[in-house]
């Protein structure tokens, strides 16, 4: 825009000059005046289209800074949009192994009730069983010269006497209990029965104890005229 005012100005010198060697001095003089309106005109518009050009040009970088600024604020909705969804995934995945733990504990908490169940249930045949023994007890000793004593581990100690005619006081022992599956089990015996282990396994299958504790009396007796 300054360089095409520049040029009008220029063109207007030219006719100036055109014109004074043409006319005379009143109708320079007022010409002169015309002139200089003009150029007063022309100098007022130069300047508000400068001032506009400026604010425009204010305007533009402005314009730019907000865009500058939008661009940066969308990259990071962005970043934190990835964000979330990295954080919701995580979190998907935990509430995943979480529910996968409280299966996994409420199966154990099932199982170790069965357990716990099954484990009561043997406990309280196992303690019948030993009452059962405990009640045979004065039979026992009457009939068969028998004394039981209850051990560690709830197990039993069965004492004969009157067994060695050469020595009726001689203990003759053997020690009992019932096992987890609820098996009677001769931990010990004294002295050693090479028949032992069966009638271990014939008192399992029958479960007749008066005819295992009279069996293992009969083979100590015998043993005792060896």
């Amino acid at each position: 825009a300054e360089d095409e005012i520049a040029a009008f100005e220029r063109e207007i010198k030219q006719f100036w000059t055109s014109f004074k060697s043409i006319y005379g001095s009143e109708q320079v003089n007022q010409t002169v005046a015309l002139r200089d309106s003009c150029k007063e005109s022309i100098k007022a518009l130069t300047e508000k289209w400068s001032q506009k050009l400026k604010e425009e040009d204010l305007m533009i970088d402005k314009i730019k800074e907000y865009n500058d600024e939008i661009l940066q604020q969308n990259k990071l909705i962005s970043e934190n949009e990835e964000n979330l969804t990295e954080i919701k995934s995580n979190l998907n995945h935990e509430e995943e192994q979480i529910k996968s733990l409280m299966d996994s504990i409420q199966e154990l908490k099932e199982e170790l009730m069965k357990k716990n169940k099954i484990i009561a249930s043997k406990n309280k045949a196992t303690k019948e069983r030993v009452e059962q023994l405990c009640k045979s007890k004065a039979l026992f000793e009457e009939r068969l010269g028998l004394e039981i004593r209850r051990i560690h581990d709830e197990q039993l100690q069965f004492i004969f006497r009157h067994i060695d005619h050469k020595d009726p006081e001689k203990p003759y022992t053997f020690t009992l209990f019932i096992n987890e599956q609820g098996d009677y089990e001769v931990t010990s015996c004294s002295p050693p029965l090479d028949c032992i282990a069966e009638f271990q396994q014939k008192v399992r299958e029958t479960n007749n104890f008066s005819a295992f504790i009279a069996n293992i009396r009969k083979a100590f007796t015998e043993l005792s005229y060896k």
